[in-house]
């Protein structure tokens, strides 16, 4: 099966981002199988980029992508979005891509299921 979680939100404020990547997390624990696939949109662009810092014992956006791309979901972000916000030019954790939206169209017709955060 093919999941694709399509994230709007930005990384911090709202839970969103949050528990999109704990559903992920925990579909690659018990569903190894399943390949993930995570597209970032709108303010959620945010949260790929690298070097965040959060106050201890509160989540950290960054530290899950890492645990994600590792266990190979892939993770890419709106190139548009980007360019709108100015991060076209800041790093971004290593793994995630900048895409575009025929990437993100290919997904959707690729993908079982589509979940929006």
């Amino acid at each position: 099966m093919k999941i694709l979680l399509l994230i709007n939100d930005a990384p911090y404020g709202s839970e969103k981002a949050y528990n999109a990547l704990r559903l992920v997390m925990a579909l690659q624990k018990d569903h190894a199988d399943t390949a993930l696939h995570v597209f970032l949109m709108a303010d959620a662009v945010a949260g790929a980029v690298s070097n965040q810092t959060t106050p201890q014992g509160y989540y950290n956006i960054e530290r899950m992508f890492k645990a994600v791309i590792a266990k190979g979901a892939q993770v890419k972000v709106c190139s548009t979005c980007c360019d709108a916000r100015g991060l076209r030019a800041l790093p971004l954790i290593e793994g995630i891509e900048i895409s575009t939206m025929d990437q993100l169209a290919q997904w959707v017709i690729d993908c079982d299921r589509i979940l929006v955060f």
